[in-house]
């Protein structure tokens, strides 16, 4: 085998292991504890539902965005992908369909509030 052939070779299989090892960013689920305790270092807390849910009562800090927005706001959340961002709505459905467009958009660091505002409220945490 010649020198030429050997180093294609390489690069290669050296391009094909990086391909491999890239790892897909994935929603990490964050307690209402652990978010009240010990919040993620400059996290945007972010309430998908609509307005009007959002003005009845919401997480402390957090900013609304519906989730049929998201996409098309996505500048609103800044331009640091690498920043967290907890999401929640009112039981799950609807922040799981942003945290989809979070990914997809580059987001590395996404978590899902657990229980969402339902569990939220029912533990009787404070609103907004």
């Amino acid at each position: 085998m010649t020198a030429h052939r050997l180093v294609t070779i390489l690069i290669v299989v050296s391009a094909l292991a990086l391909a491999c090892a890239e790892t897909t960013a994935q929603v990490v689920p964050i307690t209402p504890d652990a978010l009240l305790a010990s919040p993620p270092a400059g996290a945007l807390i972010l309430d998908v539902r609509t307005a009007d849910e959002y003005a009845a009562g919401h997480v402390p800090g957090a900013v609304n965005v519906p989730h049929d927005q998201v996409a098309t706001r996505l500048t609103e959340l800044g331009d640091d992908p690498t920043r967290p961002v907890v999401v929640y709505c009112e039981s799950g459905r609807r922040a799981n369909r942003a945290e989809s467009v979070l990914l997809e958009a580059g987001f590395t660091d996404v978590r899902h509030l657990e229980g969402d505002m339902k569990a939220w409220r029912a533990s009787g945490r404070v609103t907004e």
